[in-house]
């Protein structure tokens, strides 16, 4: 797998630092909450699904970037669909989950990379495909409206975006009481995504055609968006 060529950010965002340091800076919890079971847990027995249905998405021989690193087997899946003639970029702000990702990724030496980069600031290129697993809802409203922006910004005309995160639940939803209490001690961030469109969040989205599915009662969304 290819080095890093890009600089590191001389700091990591405050949002990160200041509420998520447990979770994905620090090397005594990393490897725990990287096992595909504790994923499972996190996401109510729907991980699997949540991720088969994001990599169904793209093709073998595609180049398709990866926002932001995902823990369990999230990018070795997509590295084996897109196969030997595609390429996989990941790119992540903490240079410790891009180490992490390498390690994951090793088997893929030629087809896959891992960069820190801040995805707040453009791509510089254009990809087949882009995902987005699970990372909006863990950033504030003005970088995300950043991230959005530049992700659609390195989609190819034709090609495909795909984002999967939480969405608001059915009003029924037996875990609605539990996933409050979730989004308010330890995703702050998340309700501000529950309140918006991720496809009209920015104007880019007017250039891409939009297809949204939700999952386990409306708690976790899929939205594809088709570059014009």
């Amino acid at each position: 797998m290819r080095e890093s060529t890009s600089a590191v950010p001389r700091e990591l965002p405050d949002y990160l630092r200041d509420t998520y340091t447990w979770a994905y800076l620090d090397h005594r919890t990393l490897p725990w909450l990287d096992r595909p079971v504790v994923v499972s847990a996190i996401l109510w027995g729907n991980a699997d699904r949540l991720m088969s249905r994001a990599v169904s998405e793209f093709k073998p021989g595609q180049q398709v970037l990866q926002a932001a690193a995902v823990y369990g087997d999230f990018s070795p899946r997509l590295a084996r669909q897109l196969g030997e003639g595609g390429e996989l970029l990941v790119l992540d702000v903490a240079p410790i989950q891009i180490a992490n990702t390498r390690r994951k990724l090793a088997r893929w030496p030629l087809t896959t990379h891992a960069q820190v980069a801040d995805l707040t600031e453009p791509v510089g290129r254009r990809f087949d495909g882009v995902c987005c697993f699970f990372l909006l809802h863990e950033v504030p409203s003005t970088a995300r409206r950043c991230i959005v922006a530049n992700l659609l910004n390195a989609v190819e005309p034709g090609g495909k975006i795909v984002f999967v995160d939480y969405h608001k639940p059915r009003w029924w939803h037996p875990m609605g009481p539990v996933m409050a209490l979730v989004f308010r001690y330890l995703e702050p961030f998340a309700n501000s995504l529950l309140d918006e469109s991720i496809e009209t969040l920015v104007p880019e989205t007017a250039d891409f055609e939009w297809r949204k599915e939700t999952f386990f009662g409306g708690l976790y969304q899929k939205v594809v968006g088709i570059r014009r």
